[in-house]
């Protein structure tokens, strides 16, 4: 039996939304900011599904992901279809200066055994603190490509 673990994070980005939008809706580009994830790769023949690897160092997982709502400058959300069971959504805030907000969730099961380990430990911090970092990446690039512009 398995549970499912969630985790939200946000960053605000000093650029426009569009710009924003443009470049995490970008999948492929995924790895650039994102630590874990080894690769991402858009199926030509299936739109709207992506096979993705992500690889710790520790372990290595993949999935096929479908998108199930894509609202340009508010939300793409999505769903494994196979492999590592997860699903999330990326929304966006712009805000009237020309700056956004970009908050990720994502949930993804684990044996239950193991959800109670991670639940409050050093484990979900870890998973935590990797994503903000991951935003955190994010943002750099987004704003220096809006200071490029």
């Amino acid at each position: 039996m398995a549970n499912w673990l969630e985790h939200s994070v946000y960053v605000d980005v000093e650029a426009p939304i569009d710009l924003v939008w443009a470049l995490w809706s970008d999948l492929e580009q995924m790895p650039q900011w994102m630590k874990w994830i080894d690769s991402v790769e858009l199926l030509a023949d299936q739109p709207g599904m992506s096979r993705w690897k992500l690889a710790s160092g520790i372990w290595e997982f993949t999935w096929l992901s479908r998108t199930v709502k894509v609202v340009p400058n508010q939300i793409l959300q999505w769903e494994s279809v196979d492999g590592l069971p997860n699903r999330g959504a990326i929304r966006f805030y712009g805000h009237q200066q020309g700056t956004s907000t970009v908050k990720m969730t994502l949930a993804y099961a684990v044996p239950a055994v193991l959800a109670r380990f991670m639940e409050n430990g050093w484990l979900r911090r870890i998973v935590d603190s990797t994503l903000q970092a991951d935003l955190e990446r994010f943002r750099q690039k987004a704003e220096q490509v809006a200071k490029a512009d």
